[in-house]
């Protein structure tokens, strides 16, 4: 018998083996198409409502069009597709689940490796999360960001330029009509955000981690080299399966350190800290809050995009890519690190260059000096919390404010425009029970809307502290991922209206300005919120999810108890 994994399916002599070969050939396939050939699961997250992955019908045959030319034997498998707009209340709620389906399909089909076709926010980490725990050679193709948008003679980036139009719209500078218009243009074709949101972010991190083909990231979604791609990614998988290069084989603490200095040269999204802390976690690597910390403050931010910057996706394709940008960050990389191209870091971007100081900056001439996310703790986040600081309002970073407390988001959204709200743009905002295990799913309401009184004086950002998390397309003095949550009586639940809050990013603190006997007091008469959610998913999910600075992934997914293979009769 061959000593391929699928071998165990196809090419056992028994009644089971007969039952597979026939089912096999009743999807129209000879014999010869699958026999003794290395099958490559071909993993898709297409689904009408995610239409960012719009295109994955047609790429899943581009994929299977390379897996045929290096003579493998494809089968696509359709996945949990998590449409971020869509999902509620959060796709973070079920990022763990589709991890547990990538693993899960890989496990009980007769598979020898995978094609991973994901891109939208937790679609990346999910696959490659279950990849990791089934341990079969995979690699990653990322969905591409979609093309500019385009309004008026106005480049509009997904995200950071709704969440802007939509303040004026509130505010009423932005028609209605005008707000209609550029509704419809901002998003104008497949693919994920174009900003340096989250699926952007996560996306280049997975192709600096060697997960991808050099390259793969950067390409827009509706551009023929992204079918090239598809096709090569295809073509490698099969070879991968050969070779038995496997992701445990790939990642490595350099991995990760790569990782991390990219995101921080990127001024990528706060979300990546919590997904890459979960993969680290899923591996058996330790990787603390403060690792993070240690490296924004000597990695400069390099890409001029939004919402940190002021291009785009595509300019930043233009301008060399990915490739480009690592191949500025030179010794700030472990340029010996494994990739699934079997080269390393260094080999992948040797020869890259940069079509565009501007949109690609040097290192002499960087966007920030310093990365652009900072690690906060203090009496109100013992266990840390983030701060995209590129993206801060400056003058706000340093910061000592009155706190208004909202218990959630039902709270949030009744409250935060009546004109009876006591606030002004010194106050700090509190959002709580927002959390893994508050909501639960911990979504994006980090990024609280300003209240329309202040967006009625001009005002457009005030600072925001919450357990929850924001979009990477966002912007603002956002303070997040506090830590313990406030569901499990971390400090933010003991916060109450007027007491006084001191951010100092600089210092790398956050702290709430009362008495420990007082704050001693108010926990000992805090009381746990009852659970909403009594049965399945987010029952599972509430009862097991770890805390935001552990990954939020579930307690029973960590690196030990790996399920066996399955028994075939």
């Amino acid at each position: 018998m061959s000593s391929l994994r699928s071998a165990r399916w196809f090419e056992a002599a028994t009644r089971m083996g007969h039952t597979h070969r026939q089912r096999i050939m009743q999807g129209g396939f000879a014999r010869a198409d699958f026999a003794g050939k290395p099958v490559v699961a071909i993993l898709s997250t297409w689904s009408d409502l995610n239409p960012c992955h719009g295109h994955f019908r047609e790429r899943a045959d581009d994929v299977k069009r390379g897996v045929w030319e290096a003579g493998g034997f494809p089968v696509e498998i359709p996945v949990m597709a998590l449409g971020e707009p869509f999902v509620k209340p959060t796709a973070m709620l079920y990022r763990s689940l589709l991890a547990i389906q990538t693993e899960e399909s890989l496990r009980c089909h007769p598979v020898d490796g995978a094609v991973l076709m994901g891109g939208c926010d937790k679609t990346t980490p999910g696959l490659i999360l279950g990849a990791i725990s089934m341990n079969l050679p995979a690699i990653f193709l990322p969905a591409g960001p979609m093309l500019t948008g385009r309004w008026r003679n106005q480049a509009l980036g997904s995200g950071t330029d709704t969440a802007k139009a939509f303040m004026d719209w509130k505010a009423g500078v932005l028609p209605d009509a005008e707000f209609r218009e550029m509704e419809e243009a901002g998003a104008r074709s497949p693919g994920h955000c174009m900003t340096m949101g989250t699926a952007s972010t996560m996306t280049a991190l997975a192709e600096t981690m060697g997960l991808t083909l050099p390259g793969a990231s950067s390409i827009p979604a509706p551009d023929s080299r992204h079918r090239h791609m598809a096709v090569a990614t295809g073509r490698r998988a099969v070879e991968m399966i050969a070779a038995d290069l496997r992701p445990r084989a790939v990642l490595s603490d350099a991995s990760f350190h790569n990782a991390i200095v990219a995101l921080m040269a990127l001024g990528g999204s706060t979300n990546a800290v919590i997904h890459l802390v979960a993969m680290a976690r899923r591996l058996g690597l330790a990787l603390p809050l403060d690792r993070f910390d240690s490296l924004s403050r000597r990695v400069p931010v390099l890409a001029d995009l939004r919402p940190s910057g002021r291009y785009l996706m595509e300019d930043f394709f233009e301008a060399g890519g990915l490739r480009g940008l690592l191949s500025r960050l030179g010794d700030l990389l472990d340029g010996g690190a494994r990739t699934v191209s079997g080269r390393t870091l260094a080999e992948d971007i040797a020869g890259a260059k940069v079509w565009s100081d501007e949109v690609i900056r040097t290192r002499a001439d960087p966007i920030k000096a310093t990365g652009g996310l900072a690690i906060l703790r203090g009496n109100l986040a013992p266990d840390g919390a983030v701060l995209k600081s590129s993206a801060a309002t400056p003058g706000l970073l340093r910061h000592r404010g009155r706190a208004i407390v909202f218990e959630g988001w039902a709270d949030f959204a009744a409250r935060v425009d009546s004109a009876d709200l006591d606030v002004d743009e010194t106050c700090v905002m509190v959002l709580r029970n927002c959390g893994p295990r508050g909501t639960p799913g911990m979504p994006e309401w980090g990024m609280m809307q300003v209240p329309k009184k202040l967006l009625d004086r001009g005002v457009r950002d005030i600072v925001r502290v919450s357990d929850a998390r924001m979009s990477g397309t966002h912007f603002g003095t956002v303070v997040l991922h506090v830590a313990p949550e406030a569901a499990l009586g971390g400090p933010l639940a003991l916060v109450r209206d007027g007491d006084i809050i001191e951010l100092d990013a600089e210092g790398r603190s956050l702290d709430l300005v009362v008495p420990e006997a007082e704050l001693a007091r108010r926990k000992a008469a805090w009381r746990p919120q009852s659970s909403r959610h009594g049965r399945g998913w987010a029952k599972l999910y509430a009862d097991h999810v770890e805390q935001a600075d552990r990954g939020a992934d579930l307690d029973v997914l960590g690196p030990t108890g790996e399920s066996p293979e399955p028994e075939i009769n």
